[in-house]
């Protein structure tokens, strides 16, 4: 599996001058930035680039890309944590809301899968953008996507 190697991800690691192309996240001994949560299969930190304070990355410790790779078990472990970050930002920081977040594929700019948990508040300047084509909602559409389910 290839794995990214950019210096937007290479700001995580200490030392990075001197880093091969490696996975960002599969070096916990070298992200600089806070970890506010660790168990065997999991770890959270403070992202570095963050949208509101507050912004937790939320990664597996096995390194994974896409979600589809990842086991069941790991997965559900994930989103239990994130349940658990998210009731702590909430204590926190009294939110507006808060989003979860991954991007797969050439959209995960880290190469390593990982989950973005932040508070929201109302005016927060963050939102989706869409392009200014009409996609397409209909039931071919529903029904290829329900046979592969």
């Amino acid at each position: 599996m290839d794995m990214y190697c950019g210096t937007l991800n290479l700001k995580y690691l200490i030392g990075a001058r001197n880093v091969m192309c490696e996975c960002v996240f599969c070096h916990k001994e070298k992200i600089i930035t806070d970890l506010v949560y660790e168990d065997e299969l999991v770890m959270a930190f403070m992202d570095m680039e963050p949208i509101n304070e507050g912004h937790i990355l939320l990664v597996p410790k096995q390194h994974y890309l896409d979600v589809d790779e990842i086991p069941d078990g790991v997965l559900a472990h994930l989103m239990i944590v994130s349940k658990k970050i998210v009731t702590a930002l909430k204590e926190i920081y009294h939110p507006d809301g808060y989003s979860i977040m991954q991007n797969g594929g050439e959209f995960n700019d880290v190469g390593h899968y990982h989950l973005h948990i932040f508070p929201r508040y109302v005016d927060d300047g963050f939102g989706w953008i869409y392009g200014s084509e009409e996609k397409a909602v209909n039931s071919k559409i529903a029904e290829r996507i329900r046979k592969l389910l």
